[in-house]
């Protein structure tokens, strides 16, 4: 297993557009990926769109990232880039 943290930075958060695009990149992986936030307790499966609006992550929100399996470290690296980019809303 590897970890990360990152932090939200574009505007609307981790909204229904972001979080589909998560759940695509993150389909494209065999690893499981988790996003915890650790402020309220809540994590979810990065593959479930529904998972991922329930942590209602606003912009500033620091998320905790866990990928494991076969590909974890691409998986991780990915999901991070993602985040830093701000889904590309920025």
């Amino acid at each position: 297993m590897v970890e990360s943290t990152v932090k939200v930075v574009n505007d609307l958060g981790l909204h229904a557009r972001a979080a589909a695009q998560l759940v695509r990149l993150a389909g494209t992986f065999e690893s499981t990926i988790k996003i915890i936030r650790p402020d309220k307790g809540v994590f979810a499966d990065a593959k479930s769109i529904l998972n991922l609006l329930t942590l209602a992550a606003s912009i500033g929100t620091e998320l905790h990232l866990q990928a494991d399996g076969p590909d974890e470290a691409t998986a991780l690296a990915a999901v991070e880039d993602l985040f830093k980019r701000g889904f590309g809303e920025h």
